[in-house]
């Protein structure tokens, strides 16, 4: 933890190296072989622990082909929208936010030629909160590991979730296996992801979320491991919290 906290405080949470790497790459975001190919794989593994977890928290019917009507849902970090998507069509009204001006630019094209209506911003997620904005869902995905200031970002989207919603982390453990695999591996012999694109020392430890999810009024209420199966290309669910992982938690009602 001593690590987390001696970061240096800074008055924003947005890192222009690493904007600039994903503006770079932001024509991709729709292209399931491109260089976001790794998420495009991921994301249903991702929906159904989101899903699952909204129709038990909101008590919703999962057999209604809308089963989120009603319910907001914020995207922190969304890039090109393939989370903002799936969730709009479930019935969700959905924001989606990310620092970089061009993801949002192709996610609002991709919506439009999609027929769906998304708010998308180019904001961060302490601007945000600063205009008191709360939602039934804040999505924090891939994103904590990218940011400066950990603790204001982490601050920032506990903030923004509405007394008795929920907060979704997902991010990298830093882990020697992690930085074998979701670095080494994935960048230089898989060529998953371009050279460059995690920094293993930005890595958070699942103890590290859950500690800035508890002191910003959260409670943690689940958390799994997500794990790659090549035999069937495929990522899953999985206890081993060593790599990739998912914390869930909620804002107790007033």
């Amino acid at each position: 933890m001593a690590q987390l906290w001696s970061r240096a405080m800074t008055a924003t949470t947005i890192n222009d190296a690493e904007i600039a790497k994903f503006t770079a790459m932001a024509e991709e975001w729709w292209d399931p072989k491109g260089k976001f190919k790794p998420l495009h794989k991921f994301n249903p593994v991702r929906l159904g622990y989101i899903r699952e977890h909204l129709l038990a928290h909101f008590g919703r019917d999962g057999t209604a082909m809308r089963p989120f009507e009603g319910l907001t849902i914020l995207d922190v970090g969304c890039g090109g929208g393939l989370l903002c998507e799936p969730l709009t069509r479930l019935g969700a009204t959905v924001t989606g936010i990310d620092a970089a001006e061009r993801n949002i630019a192709i996610a609002r094209i991709h919506a439009e030629k999609s027929g769906l209506a998304i708010d998308y911003r180019a904001t961060s997620s302490e601007a945000l909160a600063a205009e008191g904005a709360q939602y039934d869902m804040v999505l924090n995905m891939e994103v904590v590991e990218h940011v400066d200031n950990v603790p204001l970002y982490m601050k920032s989207c506990a903030d923004l979730v509405k007394p008795g919603g929920l907060a979704l982390t997902a991010t990298l453990n830093r882990t020697l296996r992690a930085r074998a695999f979701a670095v080494f591996a994935a960048e230089h012999i898989l060529r998953w992801l371009p050279v460059g694109t995690h920094d293993w020392n930005k890595f958070l430890t699942p103890d590290e979320i859950k500690t800035l999810l508890t002191r910003n009024g959260l409670r943690v209420i689940g958390e799994t491991g997500v794990v790659f199966h090549p035999l069937g290309d495929e990522w899953r669910r999985s206890r081993d919290m060593g790599i990739n992982y998912m914390v869930m938690a909620e804002r107790p009602k007033a």
